[in-house]
């Protein structure tokens, strides 16, 4: 797999160990899920972040085996708060309103992010 951030990388599924790709409670996974999506869609370019490339090893082995087209990918680094924790919604981090209300432009953001 190429990432327009980090060159050529590796694919390695065996990074992740086992990956469910489906279960009776559940219709499909994220990962079959996200392939077929952007199959459907016609995606050409992924962004997204660099905590996700990992699962980016089993996307791809995904598209080979269902003869899928394999989109480019871009992991771009993670927002951090001053301390160096990530942003996360989960943590209730600032959200990209809360950068704006504070006075972050666009450009500022996609310098956060290593986009720009």
């Amino acid at each position: 797999m190429e990432d327009r951030e980090r060159g050529v990388v590796q694919v390695n599924p065996d990074v992740l160990g086992d990956v469910v790709l489906a279960r009776r409670d559940i219709g499909t996974s994220y990962h079959v899920a996200s392939v077929a999506d952007d199959a459907v869609q016609g995606i050409t370019l992924v962004v997204r972040g660099e905590d996700l490339l990992e699962a980016t090893h089993v996307h791809r082995l995904l598209q080979a085996l269902l003869e899928l087209p394999a989109p480019a990918y871009f992991h771009h680094r993670l927002l951090r708060d001053a301390s160096g924790r990530r942003f996360a919604k989960r943590d209730r981090s600032a959200t990209l309103r809360a950068l704006r209300e504070a006075g972050h432009t666009p450009a500022d953001v996609r310098r956060m992010v290593g986009l720009a």
